[in-house]
């Protein structure tokens, strides 16, 4: 069941990848659809490796990357544990320069 998820997850992932460029604000003269396409892909990247973690509590994390490679994980984790992991398998991924982990602790109810 996890498998069917994860490959539907990456899926989807890459059948919306045109759409961000096309969504995205062109009237920058820096903005180029390779900068875009590249921030999708580790964005993609680090979701799926985050899937791989077969982690239940990573299922409550964001992933969002800058044209530079900085990912910004948000969302909300059970531990600092758990926290901390989600930005180790970040920073593996390559393309990603640093991670600036907004993830907040939330106690199981």
């Amino acid at each position: 069941m996890n498998m069917k998820l994860t490959a539907s997850c990456l899926v989807a992932g890459a059948l919306l990848l045109p759409i961000t460029v096309y969504a995205a604000d062109t009237t920058s003269a820096t903005a180029t659809t390779e900068t875009y396409v590249n921030d999708s892909v580790i964005t993609t990247k680090v979701k799926a490796e985050l899937a791989d973690a077969k982690m239940s509590s990573l299922l409550h994390v964001s992933v969002d990357t800058d044209s530079q490679g900085m990912v910004t994980l948000s969302g909300t984790a059970p531990t600092h544990k758990a926290a901390d992991r989600a930005a180790t398998i970040a920073r593996k991924v390559d393309g990603v320069t640093s991670v600036d982990n907004r993830i907040q602790i939330v106690a199981a109810r």
